[in-house]
C-alpha cells in the first residue's frame, strides 16, 4: 500500500486524517492515540470530512457503524 498524505484537523475528537483514493481507505487518528482504517469509504464523504465544521459529529453520523474498520493502534 502506498503512503497516504496525513491532514492535521482541528477537532476535538480527530487529531489526523489520511485518505487512499485508490482502495478507498480512510485513516482516522484519533486525540486519544487511537488508529482506525476504515474500508470502502468514498473519496465524497472523505471531502465532506475535511470540510465539516465538527469533524466529530460528522464521524459520529456518516462513518462510526457505516464501514468496516480496523484498529491500528489502540490506546490500554
Amino acid at each position: 500500500m502506498r503512503a497516504m498524505d496525513l491532514i492535521q484537523v482541528q477537532s476535538i475528537t480527530l487529531a489526523a486524517v489520511a485518505y487512499d483514493s485508490h482502495h478507498d481507505l480512510l485513516e482516522l487518528h484519533f486525540r486519544d492515540g487511537t488508529v482506525y482504517h476504515y474500508f470502502g469509504v468514498p473519496a465524497k464523504q472523505h471531502q465532506d470530512l475535511l470540510a465539516a465544521d465538527s469533524k466529530g459529529a460528522y464521524f459520529n453520523r456518516t462513518i462510526r457503524g457505516h464501514f468496516p474498520y480496523v484498529a491500528l493502534r489502540s490506546v490500554s
